[in-house]
């Protein structure tokens, strides 16, 4: 490491390397730059590394330059004010362990990359005294970079390991008419499987069954026996169960953990403000059940903030109940978040806690956690106070319902706290639109769909809810109220888990940004982007043909969000700091941040204790995976249904879009259902079709016609696999020409290897 020596030896190999700066300083080397960031990925900021290699002055300015020049060379990102190498991991992370090296030791790849090529391999050191691992187990790690250049490219430590895996998988019992059994996939890779009768294990058709495979003969398919018989698929809300034991995901209370929740008693006034007589109303879908959140709103009485308004969020008071440590607090964390299917809901903490005791419910007493803000006329936000309280519901709104009184056509319930309750409501909620709309946030047109069950479980019809302002504007309330809480915190130098949501990377503006020239739209250079560099962009494709196409490609350059204690703030809201605190009853971030804001303001007994503020990183890397599995769980849940429901349509025509585009194939969505199938390249036709990454598209090479990302066409449906979410399609439609797709084969060629080559570059420099 670069120190300020003078006289530095000609013979040192660094030296050639080496500006002198001033006061005979030796700047550090770019070599030695990269070096230090990947051993110590946790003090890779600009002012760490600054004062690592003891830079000031002008040396800091000239640092800031070479981290710049590396990041436009792809040798670093930029992440969370850190920077890291390409595809470099995070600190904390999970792991799966697939094996063991020569020594016997185990090695483990990351559960999810997003980085170029293959995931790295990590070998996993044994601790004495620490949790002890086996092939196929799931892990929570800290890894640590090495220096081999042949050998794994991290080491890792366990901090936790997960339920134990097995090597068996899911599908579904099925006696064929000529008496023999089959096992039906419910993934999409996976082959139909035999099983013999000594093997039925008391399956029944229908069922829902883990079957362990055997090894494949060289002929026929592969057999299996039945292990374990987990319920009917002919029953009601029976499809989620295919994602929920797919994905690990808990969905039975422990006993203990029940018998905890039923000997709760609620809560008393003792310690609270008493706010009973605030007319607080809560607003939610009209089929929900856990009402965790109500809000009030008046004009700011201060005539020193004329036209300011004055803004209450009340939020259910989880923290009251679930104790730290206490079974309940264990299960919530294990869970993370409640999972929300079409046909049920996993909760995260159980009925007598989300539906009962924490549920805001209309004319009874709850505990609740409330914070008032004080906004100018502007839509700024002036100033905000925590309030620990007892409240009482004074109406419990659907959205279509509350949007109808505002719009002239009241009811029983709303026509009384019209002029008192809703109307403020709806005028602090256009002030605060004046301040959202000068933060601008990323504004992605994007439609979400829902699906309307039949009482057997299957497929009624699938609906586009109209976004309503009372949608809007409780979702603005609780972004403020959200803020609210990090900005407490943060001033109390409390530790809590951010949400954070970090800009798009290098890699993925620079491919937006080769896109966009395709469709003559430019998007300027530079590492700090910023949402409204994206929302002018769409504004200019408004209306245009290729308006969900940009939409759909703006979506896909995004990060992912996520939890962390350490705050990059959150680039698609457009905040500086950000946390999560209006939904303790259905995610654990949320009663962390509950605890936190307890424990600060000393609003009681039962706040964030120290063990937790150490456990901190290990708590946002769970909550984050779990969030992540919740999310495929529900996605595949979705397409099981409505493959179902297109099962008996073999042959019928749809209008489709283009949702993805692949060397081997084209993915497409039926807008009126939401379901995804795939084409393969090999039903296109008789020409040779090239895949254009840049473009989004397949162009056939002779005529330099082909199909792009969001195209909208017509296509057949030609198979169904139901259990595993799966459609494939003929395309009716034929190719259209496509701007720059008459480049030859032989040049695209030459870009996928130049593209391959860089990538291997990067991952030898790992």
């Amino acid at each position: 490491m670069a120190r300020r020596i003078s006289g530095r030896s000609h013979g040192d190999p660094r030296a050639a390397d080496t500006r002198r700066g001033p006061r005979d300083q030796y700047r550090p080397s770019r070599d030695e730059i990269l070096r230090y960031i990947a051993e110590n990925p946790d003090r890779s900021g600009k002012r760490e590394i600054a004062k690592a290699f003891a830079l000031r002055g002008d040396d800091r300015v000239w640092l800031k330059e070479l981290l710049r020049d590396l990041q436009d060379e792809g040798l670093l990102e930029q992440k969370r004010k850190r920077h890291i190498r390409p595809g470099a991991l995070p600190h904390v992370t999970v792991l799966d362990v697939i094996g063991r090296d020569d020594q016997g030791g185990l090695i483990g790849r990351p559960a999810e990359h997003q980085g170029n090529g293959e995931p790295p391999v990590v070998s996993i050191r044994a601790s004495r005294g620490g949790p002890v691992a086996g092939i196929g187990d799931r892990v929570l790690a800290k890894t640590f970079p090495t220096d081999e250049v042949s050998g794994p490219a991290y080491t890792a430590r366990i901090m936790k390991v997960f339920e134990k895996r097995s090597d068996a998988v899911l599908g579904v019992f099925r006696v064929l008419k000529d008496g023999t059994f089959r096992i039906e996939p419910v993934e999409r890779r996976q082959p139909e499987l035999i099983v013999d009768k000594e093997f039925q294990n008391g399956a029944k058709h229908g069922d829902l069954v883990e079957v362990e495979p055997s090894r494949a003969g060289r002929y026929g398919l592969p057999r299996a026996k039945v292990l374990t018989v987990l319920g009917s698929l002919t029953s009601e809300k029976a499809v989620s169960m295919i994602a929920i034991h797919a994905h690990d995901i808990p969905h039975i209370f422990p006993a203990d953990v029940l018998a905890e929740a039923e000997a709760l008693k609620p809560v008393t006034l003792q310690g609270r403000e008493d706010w009973r007589d605030l007319p607080l109303v809560t607003i939610d879908p009209a089929d929900a059940k856990d009402h965790d959140d109500a809000v009030y709103a008046i004009p700011d009485p201060d005539e020193h903030n004329p036209g300011g308004v004055v803004v209450t969020v009340a939020i259910a008071d989880v923290a009251a109940y679930v104790r730290p440590n206490s079974a309940l607090d264990r299960e919530a964390l294990k869970r993370g978040n409640s999972v929300y299917f079409p046909d049920r809901v996993v909760p995260m903490l159980p009925e007598r806690i989300s539906n009962n005791l924490c549920s805001l419910r209309e004319g009874e007493d709850r505990p609740a956690i409330a914070v008032r803000m004080t906004f100018s006329a502007e839509g700024r936000k002036v100033r905000h106070t925590f309030h620990r309280v007892m409240m009482k519901s004074a109406a419990k709104l659907a959205y279509p319902q509350a949007q109808a009184a505002i719009d002239g056509a009241t009811d029983e319930k709303t026509s009384p706290i019209l002029d008192g309750v809703l109307k403020p409501l709806w005028d602090a909620y256009a002030v605060l639109k004046r301040g959202r709309d000068a933060r601008q946030p990323l504004e992605l047109d994007l439609p979400e769909r829902k699906i309307l069950l039949k009482e057997d479980g299957t497929v009624d019809r699938v609906v586009v809810p109209e976004r309503l302002d009372a949608h809007k504007l409780i979702e603005e309330f609780m972004i403020q109220a959200n803020v609210a809480a990090a900005e407490t915190l943060e001033a109390k130098k409390q530790a809590l888990v951010y949400r954070i949501h970090d800009g798009p990377t290098l890699a993925k503006q620079e491919s937006l940004r080769e896109f966009l020239q395709t469709l003559g739209l430019s998007l300027a250079r530079g590492a700090q982007m910023r949402p409204s560099q994206f929302n002018s962009i769409l504004e200019r494709v408004r209306g245009a043909d290729n308006e969900a196409l940009v939409n759909e490609v703006v979506l896909r350059s995004q990060s992912q969000a996520e939890y962390n204690p350490d705050n990059i703030g959150h680039f698609g809201l457009n905040l500086r700091r950000y946390a999560h605190f209006t939904s303790p009853i259905r995610r654990y971030a949320d009663l962390i941040v509950h605890r936190g804001l307890i424990a600060t303001l000393g609003l009681g007994p039962d706040g964030l204790t120290h063990g937790e503020e150490e456990r901190l990183a290990e708590t946002a890397a769970l909550i984050s995976a779990a969030e992540r599995r919740a999310m495929a769980a529900e996605r595949e849940t979705v397409d099981r249904l409505i493959a179902g429901y297109l099962a008996e349509r073999i042959d019928e025509r749809f209008d489709a879009r283009i949702s993805g585009v692949t060397k081997s194939g084209l993915f497409v969505q039926l807008p009126q259902f939401g379901a995804d199938g795939f084409i393969p390249v090999s039903s296109l036709g008789d020409d040779y079709y090239v895949y254009d990454e840049t473009a989004r598209s397949l162009f056939g090479e002779r005529s330099g016609k082909g199909y792009q990302l969001a195209d909208r066409v017509e296509v057949r449906l030609v198979e169904v696999a139901p259990m595993a979410g799966a459609m494939r399609f003929e395309m009716l439609s034929a190719p259209k020409p496509l701007p720059g797709s008459k480049r030859s084969f032989h040049k695209a060629k030459g870009r996928a290897r130049a593209s391959q080559s860089r990538s291997g570059s990067r991952g030898r420099r790992r």
